[in-house]
């Protein structure tokens, strides 16, 4: 029985708000995202991993609903270390998806209102989330999202 389409992606929940991080195979997804749950705790923000590297979306009542394949649930790859065990939610309703970009970025300044279909018919907004060697990519989020670490 099929729970959902199998996306290449990082899924989080910061608060109650669903993320997915995508990009490319070893574009640095799950370090961002790992980066993202641990500062956002330090905040004092409620925060899980939903899913690493495959994440199962399906639609519910109009929203979109993110799980883990049950034999990977609770873990993440480390790349160049191994896998390791996170804290992690059954599931979450995605809101937005936040695609990884590396300098020399395409473009100076991203589409307004860029969103994707994340599957058909239930587009996600899109923020692009500068990453690279010495940024940090929670505070560069918040920057973008500003209400994640609203109450």
């Amino acid at each position: 029985m099929s729970h959902g389409v199998n996306v290449h992606g990082t899924a989080i929940v910061i608060g109650t708000t669903g993320l997915i991080f995508m990009g490319p195979s070893g574009s640095g997804k799950t370090a961002a995202a790992l980066h993202c749950i641990g500062r956002a705790r330090e905040r004092g923000l409620y925060s899980a991993l939903v899913a690493d590297d495959q994440v199962l979306v399906s639609p519910a009542s109009g929203a979109v609903v993110a799980r883990a394949p049950a034999t990977i649930a609770g873990l993440a790859e480390v790349r160049g270390a191994g896998i390791v065990s996170v804290e992690a939610v059954p599931c979450a309703l995605l809101t937005q998806i936040v695609r990884l970009v590396r300098p020399p970025f395409p473009e100076r300044i991203a589409p307004e209102r860029e969103d994707c279909d994340i599957l058909p018919d239930h587009p996600l907004p899109v923020t692009r989330l500068p990453i690279g060697d010495g940024f940090d990519s929670f505070e560069r989020l918040v920057l973008l999202l500003p209400f994640l670490v609203r109450n």
